[in-house]
């Protein structure tokens, strides 16, 4: 049997995210690719069309890019032609008791998650970042390096958190809450709720003045 796996997505973070792969699913029969729909400096790409029309027995793909929306249009596409998604996870990692994550999940090196935590399909997190106790996250969220999600946590699908961001931690019925498509700025410590939508910086976090 021969598997043909691939990155999709070329850029910073497939390249990041390749070693990855390698090296929990590499092995005897399997190929490993890039994907991807544009140029990418440095690797070889494939299209997605001369991906699917490999003869392969099986192909399976790593979703490695950073905007949710079209992360979420891209596993749209992979599941309409019949390609699973892959679960990566550096060795480095860890996971406790209790936690269910989604399918498409990504965990990067010196990432943990403690117990009790419920995660939806295609979360991302980046090296050194952290999900504590009883925290319920959904699809398609991005957590930056090194964010800090503290217990008693909801986000929302879609919602993007910032390098180094601080979610405080909320309490058993009134968790803290990030809004679905929200966006937590870099190194922002955010102590209230963020609306669906918004965009908040700072310590305390606070909604972004545009100018």
């Amino acid at each position: 049997m021969t598997r043909s796996i691939a990155v999709y997505g070329a850029s910073g973070f497939g390249r990041e995210l390749m070693p990855l792969v390698r090296a929990q699913y590499g092995g005897p029969g399997v190929e490993l690719y890039f994907v991807d729909d544009g140029t990418a400096d440095g690797v070889s790409v494939l299209s997605f069309d001369q991906f699917l029309n490999m003869t392969h027995d099986e192909k399976r793909v790593a979703i490695a890019i950073g905007n949710s929306t079209v992360r979420e249009a891209l596993d749209r596409k992979c599941s309409d032609n019949g390609i699973s998604v892959l679960d990566v996870r550096s060795a480095t990692s860890t996971v406790l008791d209790n936690v269910v994550l989604g399918e498409g999940s990504v965990l990067c090196g010196y990432t943990h998650l403690t117990s009790d935590i419920r995660i939806g399909r295609h979360f991302h997190a980046n090296i050194y970042s952290y999900v504590a106790h009883d925290c319920v996250i959904g699809d398609f969220v991005t957590f930056a390096p090194g964010v800090k999600c503290n217990g008693n946590v909801h986000i929302d699908d879609h919602a993007y958190i910032g390098t180094g961001a601080i979610l405080k931690q909320g309490n058993p019925g009134s968790p803290l809450r990030i809004g679905r498509g929200a966006v937590v700025g870099m190194g922002a410590v955010v102590t209230k709720d963020v609306p669906a939508g918004a965009t908040v910086v700072g310590n305390p976090a606070r909604p972004l003045v545009r100018e």
